[in-house]
């Protein structure tokens, strides 16, 4: 090849080799922008409100082909938080199931009462197994909430977590429900 010529494809070869390098590096920054803007940051949760719920005796079922089935009357109680508070009122129950392996399931169906009126259904679920190390669980719950428009419209569809826990009020067994909303 005449050296002018050997000249001009080198000159040819550097400059298609940059150009894919830097159309490689392009991508490579547009697919780490890209990442970045869609990826949301991480929840937080916001604190709700509390409930001391109390409960009536149980109602052993039996055992089932899922395990050992109880039922629990939800008798009353109360509960409080930064933008809502009332009572809960009695009627709704706690369909508990222990299942076989050491887990225990529970679906708590109410009403509660705000301070201004409103009647709000509250639809509860959790699952709590025996850690392998022998350590108590931590009680976790998915709360759902039907509220009716209006004040208290933020509790319908938003994402909720409860922590629950045993104790008493005036006396009479009861739970603890401390819920938070995702944010």
């Amino acid at each position: 090849m005449p050296k002018p010529l050997a000249l001009l494809a080198l000159a040819l070869a550097i400059l298609c080799t940059s150009a894919r390098a830097a159309e490689q590096a392009s991508t490579q920054a547009a697919a780490q922008i890209t990442t970045q803007a869609t990826t949301p940051a991480a929840p937080t949760l916001e604190f709700a409100f509390e409930e001391i719920v109390t409960l009536g005796t149980d109602t052993k079922v039996g055992t089932t082909p899922w395990g050992e089935r109880n039922i629990v009357p939800i008798t009353g109680g109360t509960f409080a938080g930064p933008r809502i508070k009332g009572k809960i009122l009695p009627g709704g129950w706690d369909w508990q199931l222990t299942i076989p392996g050491g887990c225990f399931s529970l679906h708590a169906n109410y009403m509660i009462q705000a301070d201004d009126g409103a009647i709000i259904n509250v639809d509860n679920k959790g699952t709590m197994c025996q850690s392998s190390d022998g350590k108590d669980p931590k009680w976790l719950t998915t709360p759902s909430f039907e509220a009716p428009k209006g004040p208290h419209d933020w509790l319908n569809g938003g994402a909720f977590i409860g922590t629950l826990q045993g104790t008493t009020l005036d006396g009479k067994r009861a739970v603890r429900i401390r819920y938070y909303q995702a944010r």
